[in-house]
């Protein structure tokens, strides 16, 4: 009788889990789902956790809010920002308006922001703000990112020493094995293009990121990086760079996927990342 007790009584807690509608479920690079608060214990003691969004979903948007929280909560406010979608040529007027010199309309009027930048990324900015922390612009400058797509990487030499100093140091690095870029490449070619600059450009973007965090990195606080998925899935992108100009640094990665059925992580996706949020494929988008 107790094991027939036992029985329903899962049957019923299974049963009310399966019928729940939850907007994500988490699982680590091995396919198991794992509590949020797994991912902020293995969080809070790396030097730089890289939190790989989907610019679009909501969801990547908000658990970057809350992680930055209780990251700084648990390491005692500690932390440091950056991001992808603030170019480096910005940072002074970032930094005039986290300080308070100059108003958020400036800021928001003068600096090249995304278009999505008042509902997904002014709530991190804002944050920094409010708590004094340091919000690194981490990208390359986006036209010199079009002069490697059109002239390759030897075209950068050319440019003066005020626009290379917003450039990772040259020359760059770069191994077109490595897989992110030849599946950037062989899908190019799939669709009829043929420039091998192309992963070029997204590599320049991977090394100038990668340069500005080892700046921070490794220095006692946490460094929380937001991005495209694709700049860090893999442990790839990014991550390269980052280990050949501050190797030894403790890094974890966080990435976002979308599912149908988001109660099992596709197999596809096993050591995407160290954890990975997967989001409802139908859930509504921020643009």
């Amino acid at each position: 009788m107790k094991k027939l007790l036992l029985f329903l009584s899962l049957l019923l807690v299974f049963t009310a889990f399966k019928s729940d509608k939850p907007a994500y479920r988490l699982y680590n690079a091995k396919g198991k789902m794992v509590k949020y608060q797994k991912m902020i214990d293995a969080a809070k003691d790396a030097d730089v956790v890289f939190f790989g969004e989907q610019h679009n979903n909501p969801i990547s948007h908000w658990l970057e809010l809350q992680v930055t929280k209780d990251l700084y909560k648990a390491r005692d406010g500690k932390i440091i920002e950056g991001a992808e979608m603030f170019e480096r040529d910005n940072q002074l007027i970032l930094n005039e308006y986290l300080k308070g010199e100059i108003t958020r309309k400036n800021f928001e009027d003068e600096a090249r922001l995304w278009p999505n930048y008042k509902t997904d990324y002014r709530p991190l900015v804002t944050f920094a703000k409010k708590h004094k922390i340091p919000f690194i612009a981490t990208n390359i400058p986006r036209r010199y990112a079009s002069i490697v797509y059109k002239h390759g990487f030897a075209a950068l030499d050319t440019l003066s020493q005020e626009a290379k100093s917003y450039i990772a140091p040259l020359p760059i690095p770069y191994d077109p094995n490595v897989k992110c870029y030849k599946d950037m490449m062989t899908q190019m070619q799939l669709m009829g293009h043929n420039n091998p600059n192309f992963p070029k450009a997204q590599a320049i973007k991977d090394a100038t990121m990668a340069a500005s965090i080892a700046k921070y990195a490794g220095n006692g606080k946490l460094f929380i990086h937001y991005d495209g998925a694709y700049h860090s899935d893999h442990y790839q992108g990014i991550l390269w760079y980052l280990n050949k100009y501050k190797p030894g640094l403790k890094i974890v990665t966080i990435s976002t996927v979308e599912q149908k059925n988001i109660d099992t992580l596709a197999k596809e996706y096993d050591h995407l990342a160290d954890f990975i949020v997967v989001v409802p494929n139908d859930m509504t988008t921020t643009y």
